[in-house]
């Protein structure tokens, strides 16, 4: 269950959540999404399916090869949209949220795409260094957020990615505070899924952090920790890490 304690983690509800902050929500925790491009010879939309990261500031971000059809689209015609869809699980899932980032897709030169996304997906590695494969992000314009039936909102840019100002620390330490907690607290990232994210036992992974929160991974399901407060180096991230770890141990010691 959520954690009710003002200094802890707190999953926003869906219902209640800010449209920007449920739609980041949303895009944080998906491993794919629905890719639409431009059909280079009709001009027809073309919906396939990519596998799904986020950069550090949220951007999206996807590992596709020049021998697939929406690869060749996107050099054609760079106008792409992503689906990232809420909904399963659910009896209906129109009244599931959902949101379509619109935008351009350009190859990735950001130095912390390759292990945003390989953390997220491991079998990856195997194909990821091919001449023929490059990492991807969407270069988002707007978007349109679907939280149910009646709650429909257009969201800029801003709504969608987070400001890294002062933030610089932390993205340069990203991949050191990423494997020092898998490498050396794996128990604790368990821990930290179970008890204050409410998943089933496994064993998780931290994929990224950024200054809004922690993304895990276990088997194929996600897990999203928010922060109380925006972290902005490894300092403030191993604070908020450790508070996090001591509350998820008393909740495991109480039952």
């Amino acid at each position: 269950m959520a954690a009710q304690d003002p200094d802890l983690p707190q999953p926003p509800a869906e219902a209640k959540a800010s449209p920007g902050v449920a739609a980041r929500t949303l895009v944080r925790r998906a491993l794919k999404a629905s890719l639409a491009t431009l059909d280079a010879g009709t001009g027809h939309p073309y919906a396939s399916l990519v596998t799904i990261a986020t950069d550090v500031d949220g951007t999206p971000l996807f590992l596709i090869s020049t021998l697939a059809l929406h690869t060749k689209n996107i050099a054609n015609d760079d106008r792409i949209s992503l689906l990232f869809d809420g909904t399963d699980g659910r009896g209906d899932p129109l009244a599931g949220g959902r949101v379509t980032l619109i935008g351009r897709a350009a190859k990735s030169r950001r130095p912390t795409a390759p292990e945003r996304f390989l953390a997220r997906h491991e079998a990856a590695r195997g194909y990821a260094g091919f001449p023929d494969f490059a990492f991807y992000e969407l270069v988002p314009e707007r978007a349109h957020y679907i939280g149910g039936f009646g709650r429909i909102v257009d969201l800029a840019p801003s709504d969608l990615l987070v400001d890294l100002s002062g933030s610089a620390a932390l993205v340069e330490g990203h991949d050191d505070v990423v494997s020092h907690m898998n490498e050396d607290h794996a128990a604790a990232i368990e821990l930290y899924a179970t008890e204050l994210a409410g998943a089933p036992g496994g064993a998780w992974r931290m994929t990224g952090i950024d200054p809004e929160g922690i993304d895990l991974v276990c088997d194929g399901i996600t897990a999203r920790l928010p922060f109380t407060t925006p972290v902005h180096s490894p300092d403030g991230a191993r604070e908020q890490l450790i508070r996090f770890a001591a509350a998820a141990r008393a909740r495991n010691a109480q039952k």
